[in-house]
């Protein structure tokens, strides 16, 4: 892809996350930062906050550029896109997001901000319009939440699509949800109606360390979207901030017995319940659980 021209490209797959109501444990927008930095992705497009978001929840940002002139940073959603430039090449020692077959992936888009306070359809429609000029093939939706899901376990992610095509080559189920929504199923539907395909992936994190973000759900994440994408995607500290994460959490519950017996229950019943979670019930449950909970009285709001 040429600055600021787009090129017809294969498989052009478009991630998505967004700051707020769907980003439990900053697990999703965690997970497009880390891929970023691998892609050595930039900027190329910018929804402008005006309209959108409200300021007085996401604030604008005051600071000094390279010249000494100060700048205002908007809480914009941006489009990032790996530009390539004459005469630079790909470091094959770098870490990189790779096919299987070694060679750099460059077809992988990013969006992220904050969700949108108001204007949803129209937030929607720039999305579309944004699909459409970089020729964008398929789109993937990230979603954290927070369940009564055991930190000493795997952390389980779900995997959901409307499109018959998509679900029969990536075994994501249908969703059959009814109740109040974020702006990812505003998305989901609108593209669904302009014909862009989608998946919808969540990861689930424990409700009682909401505070803190949690590096072991970006993995999840990483590790669904490189099976999704059949590439490689190196992970950095995250293994290592994970396991801090993991090992903090136990230090804190081993100087709590009511929080070590609560964690107790929730991996008995985790253990007790591997079976329906594998095949989706649990998942789903916890789901629509958490989606019946009005932003406004959410742990995320």
């Amino acid at each position: 892809m040429t600055e600021g021209s787009p090129q017809p490209a294969a498989e052009r797959v478009l991630i998505a996350a967004f700051e707020g109501w769907s980003d439990a444990g900053s697990a999703t927008t965690t997970a497009l930062q880390h891929l970023g930095e691998l892609l050595g992705a930039e900027p190329i497009h910018a929804i402008g906050a005006d309209g959108f978001v409200d300021f007085q929840v996401h604030r604008p940002k005051i600071s000094f550029d390279e010249s000494g002139e100060r700048v205002i940073d908007w809480p914009e959603t941006r489009l990032y896109g790996t530009v390539h430039r004459p005469g630079r090449e790909d470091n094959d020692d770098a870490d990189r997001v790779r096919r299987l077959d070694g060679s750099v992936f460059h077809d992988l888009f990013l969006l992220a901000g904050v969700e949108p306070a108001r204007d949803w359809l129209a937030f929607a429609d720039e999305i579309v319009d944004l699909i459409d000029i970089w020729q964008i093939d398929s789109v993937i939706l990230l979603g954290s939440l927070f369940s009564d899901s055991p930190h000493s376990r795997p952390i389980i992610t779900s995997l959901t699509s409307p499109n018959a095509e998509l679900r029969a080559r990536t075994g994501a189920e249908r969703s059959d949800y009814e109740g109040p929504i974020g702006i990812t199923s505003v998305l989901d539907l609108s593209l669904t109606r302009a014909g862009v395909p989608t998946m919808s992936l969540w990861a689930q994190i424990p409700h009682y360390v909401h505070s803190a973000p949690s590096p072991k759900a970006t993995l999840a994440i990483l590790d669904k979207l490189e099976e999704l994408l059949d590439v490689v995607i190196p992970r950095g500290e995250l293994l290592t901030e994970a396991n801090d994460w993991e090992a903090n959490i136990d230090r804190i519950a081993a100087g709590d017995e009511d929080m070590s017996r609560y964690i107790r229950s929730l991996e008995e019943a985790r253990d007790a319940a591997s079976a329906p979670e594998t095949t989706g019930e649990a998942i789903a449950h916890e789901f629509e659980k958490f989606l019946s909970i009005e932003p406004d009285d959410d742990e995320l709001a």
